[in-house]
């Protein structure tokens, strides 16, 4: 496990703010702002920097998802990336072939869906972009070209899945240079993502799902026995919504809706509020043990309705109402555990992403949600592109019952979530973080730290953290992970109530990246705060 210490103060700055689990990638940012960039601007040139810097936690070859607030119109608006399902996807596709789930590494789920990131970046620049394309994939493309530093985490991970053979060829002639395994300080190179990312820089979304880029992809693709051809990636677009809205403590609170998994957030935040959290003990057993049980009732209605809503409808504006809050409330116990058989069994923790916030000198910002899904994806990087494959795909069930059963075209459930909170239409937190299943937990207890404890970002997101779930196969599913930052007599009690806790590091990095932005309501003063689990950093100017 990597070493992690703490103790960093929250950024702050009177114009702009950018943070993200990469202080280069947020460097990246910040520059693109100094230029007269926007937030969406900011946000590109970061995302696209973290698709070179942190290849194990995101890439062009995965999916993205957005909020932006306007701060002029002091509205929020929701746009989705996600990849969908190649035109030849199908559940007799892998039943024919002895397959009752669909493969977490390899061509099979590199190839399934369409990457989404791509387009979403190419959508929110046309909306709100100020400064060229080019300018916010400039950074990006130099490090792809001159070299990036491999950080200790990105060493780590490539050792991990060098060794126990997830990586294909190319992607190990990349991370693996020489055959050698990189140290931490070492400079690598992805001449082949510089040149995919300058043509993006030059056509625009033309440049990666037309031309080259795609037709490269489509051969890779299939060359391997994979699904998505030149048609497929054609038709991936990226599509402007609404987001989910509810209100806890006076606080409106913006969620990415489904296909991702944002209402879940706003349930348990429901389900909570009627509890008097200040006057509790922030690390103490009746907190963690009411906020577990929030969380189970939440992902139960999780894994039991979401899904594309294109395909298949998902009841959200009940699901994130008070009265199904009240109603769903009467399942929680103060002195026990809840009945596990409740919880799905469906899922995994096991996730990589990364979470871009930014806000500019004019007020707006942007959250930005982009993964690659597990470590490296599907361990497949697209040949002489450089791209690494997402395996997002593996999300999909081939039960035919199921909502979120394969079908051509489709979206799966999604994990990535990003968050805003607002205040009488203004911007006070844009909040978000990695983790997959651990998503909607950590943001439920970041804002429990940020509303009902008063504490600023940076300490919210340094603040012991605990996840229920399945985090690896094999764990039980009624598994409560926890920091070891949390007491003892913490630990003791909730395993009195019927919790079956497992310890981790004081700091775990199992426990997430998490990235935010607060707004002072007085000053305006923008207020960052990094992951002290991750490489991030929250720079202003």
């Amino acid at each position: 496990m990597f070493p992690i210490t703490s103790g960093r103060p929250a950024t702050m700055a009177p114009r702009g703010m950018v943070t993200s689990p990469h202080s280069l990638a947020s460097a990246a940012g910040v520059d693109a702002l100094r230029a007269g960039g926007s937030a969406v601007d900011a946000a590109i040139a970061t995302g696209a920097a973290l698709s070179v810097l942190y290849p194990h936690m995101t890439s062009v070859g995965g999916d993205a998802f957005w909020l932006v607030y306007d701060a002029r119109s002091r509205g929020v608006r929701y746009l989705s990336g996600g990849g969908r399902a190649a035109r030849r996807a199908s559940i007799d596709w892998f039943r024919e072939r002895g397959m009752t789930e669909v493969p977490l590494r390899g061509f099979l789920p590199a190839t399934l869906t369409t990457p989404g990131a791509v387009a979403s970046w190419c959508a929110a620049h046309d909306e709100y972009g100020r400064l060229p394309l080019a300018r916010d994939l400039a950074a990006a493309i130099g490090y792809a070209h001159e070299g990036f530093p491999v950080s200790g985490r990105l060493e780590r991970a490539i050792e991990l899945h060098a060794v126990d053979g997830s990586l294909n060829a190319s992607a190990l002639a990349i991370f693996c240079p020489g055959g050698a395994l990189p140290c931490a300080g070492a400079k690598l190179t992805n001449r082949g993502l510089a040149r995919v990312l300058d043509r993006i820089a030059q056509g625009g979304r033309e440049g990666f799902y037309a031309g080259e880029t795609a037709r490269s992809l489509a051969a890779f693709s299939r060359a391997g026995g994979g699904f998505f051809d030149e048609a497929d990636l054609a038709g991936q677009g990226a599509a402007w919504g609404e987001p989910l809205s509810g209100t806890y403590r006076g606080l409106e609170i913006l969620e990415t809706p489904p296909p991702t998994q944002g209402f879940t957030v706003i349930e348990m935040l429901n389900l909570i509020e009627p509890a008097e959290i200040a006057r509790m003990d922030p690390l103490g057993p009746e907190l963690a043990h009411l906020l577990v049980q929030a969380k189970q009732i939440a992902y139960h209605d999780r894994d039991r309705l979401l899904a594309d809503p294109e395909f298949q409808p998902v009841p959200v504006e009940k699901l994130i109402s008070k009265g199904y809050a009240a109603e769903r409330s009467r399942l929680m116990r103060s002195d026990r555990v809840l009945p596990w058989d409740l919880v799905p069994s469906y899922g995994t923790l096991a996730g990589d992403t990364v979470f871009v916030c930014a806000v500019d000198a004019e007020g707006n910002a942007a959250a930005l949600i982009q993964s690659l899904y597990f470590t490296f994806g599907s361990g497949v990087v697209a040949g002489e592109t450089g791209i690494v494959l997402q395996n997002r795909s593996a999300y999909f069930s081939l039960d035919p019952q199921h909502p979120n059963r394969l079908e051509p075209g489709k979206r799966p459930m999604h994990t990535l979530i990003a968050s805003m909170a607002l205040k009488e239409g203004r911007l006070r937190h844009v909040l978000g973080c990695m983790g997959a299943d651990g998503q909607p937990q950590i943001h439920l207890q970041s804002y429990v730290g940020l509303v009902d404890f008063g504490v600023d970002m940076q300490q919210a997101l340094e603040a012991p953290r605990w996840l229920s779930g399945r985090f690896n196969i094999g764990d039980p599913r009624d598994l409560l992970n926890m920091e070891g930052r949390y007491p003892e007599a913490t630990v003791r009690e909730l395993e009195r109530r019927g919790h079956a806790v497992n310890r981790w590091p004081d700091w775990c990095e199992l426990a997430g990246h998490a990235q935010g932005i607060s707004v002072d309501p007085v000053s305006g003063m923008r207020i960052g705060g990094a992951d002290p689990r991750s490489d991030g950093a929250a720079i202003g100017h």
